[in-house]
């Protein structure tokens, strides 16, 4: 196990991609999220948390808060390495999305999950997927599982 001393949460940085990916790549395989591509990290990378170790520029978690519409934003790619699970970092990148949505003026705040029980401790509920916006529904169709969609849609009203 490794030791949490040093460990903190922080934006990403453009040195922070390839690790990112890396992460969520591993973390895809298990069936935990959806893949994101080197061209969506880049494009999206100003939305990225991640946890960082001081030695050595590890990445061993990372979370996004992208801007959906005016009032309302989605956290995703939430990813910790394993050996960090279940200590409370993946609740702490996913509080510094919903502190940055509150700080963007942004009071809902959803989710697209196969981890629902996670979210469901961090005050989400579980909403129909027919109520998101048609933005939304946007990155929906470059999914490789459109329209057949396994993930649970979850929100928050803050």
């Amino acid at each position: 196990m490794k030791t949490t001393s040093g460990v903190y949460v922080r934006k990403a940085r453009i040195q922070d991609v390839r690790s990112i990916h890396a992460l969520l790549m591993d973390c895809s395989k298990q069936g935990l999220l959806l893949p994101r591509s080197y061209n969506q990290l880049y494009s999206h990378l100003r939305d990225f948390f991640v946890l960082a170790q001081n030695q050595g520029g590890v990445i061993l978690g990372c979370c996004a808060l992208s801007i959906a519409w005016e009032d309302l934003a989605e956290i995703r790619s939430l990813a910790v390495a394993p050996e960090l699970r279940g200590h409370g970092w993946g609740r702490r990148l996913a509080e510094a999305c919903l502190s940055d949505a509150v700080t963007l003026g942004i009071y809902r705040v959803f989710t697209l999950t196969y981890q629902a029980s996670f979210f469901e401790r961090l005050g989400f509920q579980v909403v129909n997927k027919d109520n998101l916006p048609q933005k939304v529904w946007a990155d929906c169709l470059h999914c490789p599982k459109f329209p057949d969609c396994d993930e649970t849609a979850m929100a928050i009203d803050m």
